[in-house]
């Protein structure tokens, strides 16, 4: 990813073009060993998770999916893959939704009504509730699911993961409540069970892919032998390797300066590899786009703020995005 000085400063958004995931990208994760603590609400707060330590490696792998997943999951355009869970999303201009959730004790298929993974942008104080409704499968039991999404941006402050100390994270919480139905109840008014996704993100502004996360599921379905099952998992970023495409960019050695900057940005280490900029506000807007051959792009006439930069090679395939502050 592009190097990138005095962000600290700056508030924690999501956007499309910093947060959404792309296809072929690979991210490092650790496990985390100890209970998070997930209590903690508002703005200004500090997130203590200090008794936490790491543990052995995994990845979290996106890739496009195959015709075969898009059939059965309608609209699908990402796949990813992470610990014995594949999720299926939809991606929009607007929202990563949920088009399919595949657990080992079940499958939700959202394809009557994709549920919203996460809007953009999204900062502290953003709430919003989503329904979502389609069919679940098990090796015992099948039927219909809805229910509904709740997300809340509901707190910020400072991290505390174990030794290190992350400023400016932003903490999203996402509750997906589930209703289990038998597949002649079209009127879904008698419920046979319940899934319950308790997820909880914390975003520091950054690093693309959460520091910290939580993901709680409690499956409780009689008709198919499981009572009030709960599986809890939580991971870390693994901030000691980088995703494919940061690796990708490290060893090029392709840099942004200054940072705060006033008249131009420069580039300096692999610029050759890269055609076109474009600036983005922090919601998203693209406000400009500029060829990179000389290495320098001209800042002066946007008001000060921070901002989003992608760059991108002549076939757009290769793409990198950071944070700058125009002064």
């Amino acid at each position: 990813m592009l190097s990138a000085y005095g962000l600290c400063t700056a508030q924690t958004t999501i956007t499309k073009a910093f947060n959404d995931p792309v296809a072929g990208e690979t991210v490092n994760n650790l496990t985390v060993n100890g209970t998070v603590d997930n209590s903690t609400t508002g703005a200004n707060v500090t997130f203590n998770n200090a008794s936490l330590t790491l543990g052995s490696p995994f990845t979290a792998t996106y890739s496009v999916p195959t015709a075969g997943e898009v059939t059965t999951f309608p609209g699908s355009t990402l796949k990813q893959v992470s610990s014995g869970a594949t999720f299926m999303y939809k991606q929009s201009a607007s929202k990563l939704e949920i088009t399919g959730i595949i657990i080992p004790d079940a499958t939700l298929n959202l394809s009557a009504n994709n549920g919203t993974f996460i809007s953009y942008p999204t900062a502290y104080g953003h709430t919003e509730t989503d329904q979502a409704q389609g069919t679940f499968t098990s090796t015992t039991a099948n039927g219909l699911c809805k229910g509904t999404i709740n997300i809340s941006a509901d707190a910020s402050g400072t991290l505390i993961l174990g030794s290190s100390t992350y400023p400016n994270v932003l903490r999203i919480k996402s509750i997906q409540n589930f209703n289990l139905h038998l597949p002649t109840d079209t009127t879904f008014l008698f419920p046979v069970g319940t899934l319950t996704i308790t997820a909880y993100s914390y975003y520091d502004s950054t690093h693309k892919f959460p520091l910290l996360s939580t993901l709680q599921t409690v499956i409780n379905a009689p008709i198919a032998g499981i009572n009030n099952q709960t599986t809890n998992t939580a991971q870390a970023l693994n901030l000691m390797t980088l995703s494919t495409r940061e690796l990708a960019s490290q060893k090029e050695g392709l840099k942004v300066y200054p940072n705060p900057a006033q008249e131009f940005i420069e580039f300096k280490g692999g610029k050759e590899n890269y055609t076109t900029a474009k600036i983005y506000t922090l919601d998203g807007r693209l406000i400009k786009t500029s060829d990179i051959k000389s290495g320098k792009i001209q800042v002066s006439e946007l008001p000060s703020a921070s901002y989003f930069i992608e760059v991108s090679g002549k076939d757009n395939k290769k793409s990198e995005a950071s944070k700058f502050i125009k002064n």
